[in-house]
């Protein structure tokens, strides 16, 4: 048996098999971000129940994207040293108490800690960045690339599978106590969150000697780092606009919440072909070739769909091409990061490219709201979506996919 073998033995024991690992992280993905993907659909009712414009929805949400980022880092770090699955804990309890108190939130402030600050830190803790990398832990290099794709396509499945349910749900109950229901559910994460335990300090070969302050200046001072984290910067804007502000756009353009809320769902379930196929393809061609094409058809989507007439077919086309590339830079992201810097400060990386993602994500949904309550239109906003697509789609080209001279020579 080699030392690779033997470390994945004591760190998964005998009734951790990969399929459970990769199952239990897929479950946690997507019960993580079904109901993130829904929100989107309390803009209306909300606002109306308290008279707000959509701004005051729009920034509450913004700070979500914000602070999920900033606390995806520190979420990194601590699984990295502590264990993955203390922090998909804590990340569900805030995540499910946010929820619960965002549906009786009545002022602005009551918003902006419900659905900002603990939803927010919640996705920090419980969502697939903090997976991603306990099942590259866990997992041998050749099901890693397969795995994140699966985790990752569990994610966009929650978000086909939420955002219909969301609908039904308010439609029957009301969306406050749909927002509770949602709370009740994160709490599944709990029990699942054993099988992605990872031990304290888990030490991946030939990174024993580094520390968080090395490996951090290490990845800061790699131009392919950076470029990896600046375009990421661009999915975050696309996504976090869309999932936000779609349904009351396609309202605004005559359609029903119904179409909103298939449109989401379309993206959702082909992100579970594109989030697969993603993870398949990093195995068999350059990550950073991946990733520009992702961007670049993101972009083309966008312009299509706002340069034709708004209709069912047109939304949904534009549901199932975004979809196939939604969160498709994942797999690619994180495969690219473990590639160059290896496994033991992967959830740190990650999630400092996680946190420029979730810069966009902020800019995105606040630059949503601000742009249409004073000039009555999205129209920037999307045309901004289209050039950081191409932005991004040229950033990624020059990354160069070799293992950090460190990790070279322990491997020769």
């Amino acid at each position: 048996m080699n030392d690779h073998a033997k470390r994945s033995g004591a760190i998964n024991g005998a009734w951790r098999t990969p399929a459970l690992i990769i199952g239990s992280g897929c479950l946690i993905a997507l019960m993580s971000f079904g109901p993130r993907s829904s929100l989107g659909f309390f803009l209306t009712p909300l606002s109306s129940a308290n008279h707000w414009g959509r701004d005051v929805f729009a920034f509450a949400l913004a700070i979500q994207n914000l602070l999920w980022g900033i606390g995806q880092p520190l979420a990194g770090i601590i699984a990295d040293r502590f264990g993955a699955n203390r922090v998909l804990c804590a990340g569900a309890l805030m995540y499910a108490t946010g929820l619960a108190w965002m549906a009786y939130a009545s002022s602005a402030p009551m918003l902006d800690i419900s659905a900002g600050l603990l939803i927010g830190f919640g996705l920090s803790g419980s969502s697939f960045m903090v997976i991603l990398p306990a099942l590259g832990k866990l997992l041998p290099p050749s099901l890693r690339s397969r795995a994140f794709g699966f985790a990752t396509a569990a994610g966009s499945f929650g978000q086909f599978l939420y955002s219909p349910v969301a609908v039904a749900l308010m439609d029957t109950f009301g969306w406050q106590q749909t927002l509770t229901i949602f709370a009740f559910g994160m709490l599944a994460v709990l029990p699942l969150s054993l099988s992605l335990a990872t031990p304290a300090a888990e030490v991946s070969r030939g990174a024993a000697s580094q520390s968080l302050r090395q490996a951090l200046g290490e990845a800061f001072a790699h131009r392919s780092y950076i470029l990896l984290v600046l375009g990421f910067f661009t999915c975050g804007f696309q996504l976090a606009f869309i999932t936000v502000h779609m349904p009351s756009y396609l309202i605004d353009r005559g359609l029903s919440a119904q179409v909103g809320g298939w449109t989401l769902a379309t993206i959702g379930l082909f992100n579970v072909v594109g989030s697969v196929t993603s993870g398949w393809l990093g195995d068999r061609m350059p990550k950073r070739y991946l990733l520009s094409f992702i961007y670049f058809v993101r972009a083309a989507a966008i312009f299509a769909f706002i340069s034709f007439p708004i209709t069912t077919f047109t939304c949904l086309a534009f549901g199932a091409t975004m979809g196939l590339m939604w969160l498709s830079t994942v797999p690619p992201t994180n495969g690219i990061i473990a590639l160059l810097f290896g496994t033991r400060w992967l959830g740190t990386l990650a999630g400092f490219a996680f946190f420029s993602h979730q810069v966009g994500g902020f800019l995105g949904v606040w630059l949503g709201g601000i742009v249409f309550d004073r000039g009555g239109s999205y129209d920037p906003v999307w045309w901004l979506a289209i050039l950081f697509g191409v932005i991004s789609a040229l950033l990624n080209l020059p990354i160069v996919e070799k293992p950090v001279a460190r990790i070279a020579a322990v491997a020769a």
